[in-house]
């Protein structure tokens, strides 16, 4: 288990610790469902060791088949008992659990991938059980302290089988001689990965429910896991995954392609217990802390620190959208009303080491994470939430796709999308938005009025005979002194305008660059806030 694997500990108030704590899933035996009449995969090798007996027959629809089962019945919480040495475990104890390189699933069969365990303990109590998928059949992982070595600080691990918390794939990603992580399922639904010579950063999940909600926020939990053997020469593995909580049970199947950037094919379906009103489909969480837009109350010695620092839009409409993220003195909500849209997702843009100055953290190789809907996903709004937050230890900020009409009772729905984990979609053509910048307007005295400064690059570095012109709106307040001229540090633009907001305490931002050679540009959104 790599240091990067486990969340940070603030963090785990929204994310691993609210979702570990919050006593979702029963804990079920991977059970034997009849299989369909969809043909097996090609045949892979079954794995010689460490795995169990033969639980049944799998394929596509068997999770399908226990999820649409599962919500016909009313949820039961798991047990989360744990032996009374490991009951208790503190993080470092936690940490020093790592898994044994000894004992990975698919090393004796030399194939191009190797899956390891996370053990129970610490926040993740509930027990997740795991089965492996060979030839149609599924085979069970009891759990084994052989899958794990430990250190002196931890006690004995336990000699019965007592489940796991979750599961870890390595694969060659970043150098053909070693096998490296690629992706973590751990803690509720939540799972990470990232791309060539990146660090983890930014958190998925399969689903969102009542997210920024009064009442409280619900944490669906992935209960079982099936991973499918890979072929001698294949370059992706296929992870199942069953979702269950008070409101919903579902299935999930992941695709997972390692590479520059990773990607994942996520195919979900979904059974509402209740209808829901309040769901967020493909979610993302990220941390943003500070960067030169919004240093007011920072005692930093970095110039940035962030994980992702842009939500990027690609609407049904054609028009593409950059919000910068904003780190608010309260918490605050933006939905962007769309229909079928073609992608969305939070970008972490700046990649120089210069960016932060941070020699440990490295924010600049965090992965951004773009979604690309399959099919028509029809009305409903990418929703953005920030947090206020104190500490570059949290996770902040959440983005996901909201359905227009709710989810019913009762009813059945699918939604396929890919993900991909690296440095976002290519930028065909477009002239992207590199920095913004805000600060006042007057160096003397108090004042209101604030200066904003965003900064343009074209793809192709190309800025001589163009003409642009510049656009910016607000809701509520008065724009002026609107300025575009060339940009020699980014080789683009560079638009200056003021905003004097008068009495208002909140002004959302429009800005257009047009070009007189009519290329696409994106627009520039932002919701000023006193």
């Amino acid at each position: 288990m790599s240091e990067n694997t486990l969340p940070r500990l603030s963090s785990l108030t929204r994310r691993e610790l609210v979702a570990g704590a919050a006593g979702l899933a029963a804990a079920v035996a991977v059970p034997a469902i009849a299989s369909a009449d969809t043909p097996p995969p090609p045949s892979a090798p079954t794995p010689r060791s460490l795995v169990g007996k033969e639980i049944g027959p799998f394929d596509r629809s068997t999770v399908i088949a226990m999820a649409k089962d599962l919500s016909s019945k009313p949820f039961a919480p798991p047990p989360t008992d744990l032996p009374a040495a490991i009951a208790n475990l503190s993080y470092d104890q936690y940490r020093a659990i790592q898994s044994s390189a000894d004992n990975e699933i698919f090393k004796d069969e030399n194939l191009p991938f190797r899956l390891q365990f996370f053990h129970r303990g610490f926040y993740y109590k509930e027990k997740i059980d795991i089965a492996v998928v060979a030839d149609g059949k599924a085979y069970a992982v009891p759990y084994s302290s052989d899958f794990f070595t430990a250190g002196q600080i931890v006690p004995p691990l336990p000699a019965g089988d007592i489940g796991f918390a979750g599961i870890r794939l390595l694969g060659r990603i970043n150098d053909p001689s070693r096998f490296d992580e690629v992706a973590v399922f751990l803690g509720a639904s939540y799972f990470r990965s990232l791309g060539k010579d990146q660090n983890y950063g930014l958190s998925a999940r399969g689903l969102a429910l009542k997210t920024a909600d009064p009442a409280g926020e619900e944490f669906p939990l992935f209960r079982a896991f099936w991973v499918e053997t890979p072929l001698q020469d294949s370059d992706s593995i296929v992870v199942h995954a069953l979702l269950d909580s008070q409101s919903v049970a579902g299935a999930y199947r992941f695709s997972i392609r390692p590479g520059d950037a990773t990607v994942m094919d996520v195919e979900s379906t979904l059974f509402p217990r209740v209808t829901l009103d309040k769901v967020g489909l493909a979610p993302a969480s990220t941390m943003f802390y500070f960067d030169a837009n919004g240093r007011e109350n920072v005692d930093d010695w970095r110039p940035e620190v962030h994980d992702s620092n842009g939500l990027l839009m690609a609407a049904g409409s054609g028009e593409t959208i950059w919000r910068p993220l904003a780190n608010p003195k309260n918490l605050q909500v933006s939905a962007f009303v769309d229909a079928a849209p073609r992608g969305f997702g939070l970008m972490q843009r700046d990649r120089d080491p210069h960016d932060f100055q941070d020699l440990e953290a490295k924010y600049e190789t965090r992965p951004s994470l773009w979604v690309e809907p399959v099919g028509d996903w029809g009305k409903g709004s990418v929703t953005l939430v920030e947090i206020p937050s104190d500490s570059e230890i949290n996770d902040n900020i959440v983005a996901y796709w909201a359905p227009h009409d709710p989810l019913d009772a009762g009813s059945q729905y699918q939604f396929a999308y890919r993900l991909s984990w690296g440095d976002g979609p290519a930028e065909d053509g477009l002239t992207r938005v590199v920095a913004t910048r805000r600060g006042k307007a007057l160096l003397k005295g108090e004042s209101p009025v604030r200066r904003f400064v965003i900064d343009f690059r074209p793809p192709d570095n190309e800025t001589t005979l163009i003409d642009p012109t510049a656009t910016v709106t607000a809701s509520t307040g008065t724009i002026s002194d609107v300025v575009v001229y060339p940009n020699p540090l980014v080789n683009g633009w560079r638009m200056t305008f003021t905003l004097d907001p008068g009495n208002a305490t909140t002004v959302e931002l429009r800005a257009v660059l047009a070009l007189d050679d009519a290329r696409p540009v994106e627009t520039w959104l932002y919701r000023w806030t006193a």
